[in-house]
């Protein structure tokens, strides 16, 4: 049997690069690389981590003894570009202007494209793909309307994972994601809750920025009057009530610590206030998959719960009694976003699906 080509998916993350090697659809090898703060010490932007990000990754594939030249493509995790459509595009100069330059914030995810494109700059007949990125924005006109005109809002979530466990179960029951209506909450560091017309995410949370549900590391969406309040206090820095928002908000203000299953533990060993703390974060996340089944009118053939919060028993069984009414409820726990870079990557080579092309 003639052997399948190789495709390497690349997600960088804040403290780890995490990369893995498919033949076709099998995975052949994967790995986590961790990264100190020593090691980041004398990188100011997230591009000078580039060189030393790619070394890393091209002397594990080595190791593994990887037959490099049989890579057709290499697909990095989407970054913050311009907003565009859900689909794999093509890493272009102007996608690497816009990542290197950080035009919509800088994130450790902007150096997947820039990685990908690093590697197949030394694989002859390679291509370097984007799948997904947290801004496909794919919204309603409606549902950009926030109640003021200077604030418009944005569609910023986890888009990969969300559109992969959406195909996954759209698979398992034999239809196309493209005929569905669905509702797909991920939960994890930070909740994301979208509303999946036919293929097309009408309406989601800006999770990035702290909008929706609180969660472990989110505030969520804080009332307003009482924000405009803090933040004209005088007692905090813009770049301290950004963080409160985002990255020191939710159960870690609360509690004091960002991970669930510590706060869970706590609440089953009687902290009465870690309790209600965790069951708020399930009452918020139920309360804004009701609203999406509003944006869907009712006409929802399930609701689907992801990511890392998923493998919490208690946490998807308080969301799913206060939702089960609405549709059924499918829990996919966890994110395998390698796969899923992969496996659009595989679509691509194989003409499968027709890539996109970024035009900023």
């Amino acid at each position: 049997m003639m052997k399948e080509k190789l495709i390497l998916a690349i997600n960088p993350g804040s403290t780890s690069t995490k990369f893995a090697l498919y033949e076709g659809k099998d995975k052949l090898m994967e790995k986590t690389l961790r990264h100190s703060t020593e090691e980041f010490e004398g990188f100011t932007t997230m591009t000078d981590q580039l060189p030393f990000r790619y070394r890393v990754i091209m002397n594990a594939l080595r190791e593994e003894q990887a037959d490099l030249k049989e890579i057709a493509a290499v697909v990095g995790r989407g970054g913050l570009v311009n907003p565009i459509e859900s689909g794999i595009y093509e890493v272009n100069d102007l996608m690497k202007k816009h990542l290197s330059e950080g035009v919509n914030g800088e994130h450790a995810s902007n150096l997947g494209a820039l990685l990908a494109d690093m590697v197949v700059k030394e694989l002859p007949g390679a291509k370097a793909y984007i799948v997904d990125p947290v801004v496909v924005d794919e919204l309603e006109p409606i549902a950009r309307l926030s109640g003021h005109p200077l604030i418009s809002r944005r569609s910023i979530f986890h888009a990969l994972n969300q559109k992969a466990v959406a195909r996954v179960y759209a698979s398992s029951i034999g239809r196309e994601y493209e005929d569905l209506n669905l509702i797909v909450a991920h939960m994890g560091g930070g909740i994301s809750v979208g509303a999946h017309r036919r293929g097309r995410v009408i309406d989601v949370n800006n999770a990035l920025n702290g909008d929706g549900p609180y969660s472990p590391e989110r505030s969520g969406g804080l009332p307003a009057w009482q924000l405009s309040e803090l933040c004209f206090s005088g007692k905090y820095k813009p770049s301290e009530m950004k963080s409160m928002l985002a990255g020191k908000g939710g159960i870690v203000a609360y509690l004091g610590t960002n991970s669930f299953q510590d706060a869970s533990k706590r609440a089953t060993e009687g902290d009465t206030h870690a309790a209600l703390v965790v069951e708020g974060c399930s009452y918020q996340t139920a309360k804004e998959i009701g609203a999406m089944s509003a944006v869907l009118e009712g006409k929802i053939d399930c609701i689907i719960l992801t990511g890392g919060l998923a493998y919490d028993s208690a946490h998807v069984e308080r969301v799913t009694r206060m939702v089960k009414h609405i549709a059924p409820v499918y829990v996919y726990p966890g994110e395998d976003e390698l796969k899923a870079l992969a496996f659009n990557g595989y679509l691509a080579i194989t003409g499968h699906i027709i890539v996109k092309e970024y035009r900023g």
